[in-house]
């Protein structure tokens, strides 16, 4: 049976590797999986999803106003399709997300979203607050605080390092901009003691 997977966590936990990871499995045993990013995040190249650690496979697009459950019926129809993989899942919509549900329900494939679960401000991504509503299945990709503990908060930074508090909820930046912390690391770099 179809589910819709969200697997979430804070930046720098390996979501992405883990999903070149289970594409992978897909093809070793002669399955093929369709890889989706986000068209806003292209530090890794247009249409490209990477690790940190080195690894990379090229995908296919998706934008904010995009109809998925009509792109994944294309694909679906061109050939065979075990699994649609989609990374930073966090920069859907909700609609996008409700279209993903459909799909499927309606065209039976498995779909599996890796993204973020909060932002800087601990603010849920819109397409996470959807994905944590309808996903059949939600699991957490953990890393950690530099104190140990599990980290489940990002801080943004500025070119000077300085920790930043407001601004717009989307900045693509990687180790540059964003640190993951504990909740407590986390609220004593945001001034919330």
């Amino acid at each position: 049976m179809a589910k819709l997977y969200f697997n979430y966590s804070t930046m720098n936990a390996g979501k992405s590797t883990v999903l070149l990871q289970a594409a992978h499995n897909y093809r070793e045993r002669g399955m093929v999986p369709y890889l989706m990013t986000a068209q806003l995040d292209n530090r890794a190249g247009e249409g490209r999803i990477a690790s940190r650690i080195g690894i990379g496979e090229d995908a296919d697009t998706f934008h904010g106003d995009e109809d998925l459950n009509a792109k994944i019926s294309a694909r679906l129809k061109s050939g065979p399709c075990a699994c649609i993989f989609i990374d930073e899942a966090h920069f859907l919509s909700d609609s996008q997300v409700w279209q993903l549900a459909r799909a499927v329900d309606d065209l039976g494939v498995p779909i599996m979203c890796y993204g973020l679960r909060v932002d800087f401000q601990g603010q849920l991504f819109p397409g996470s607050t959807a994905l944590l509503a309808l996903s059949d299945e939600m699991r957490e990709i953990r890393t950690i605080c530099h104190c140990g503990k599990k980290a489940t908060m990002v801080i943004r930074r500025d070119a000077d390092g300085n920790v930043l508090r407001e601004g717009a909820q989307v900045q693509i930046g990687g180790n540059e901009s964003y640190v993951s912390l504990c909740r407590r690391h986390w609220r004593e770099a945001v001034g919330d003691t």
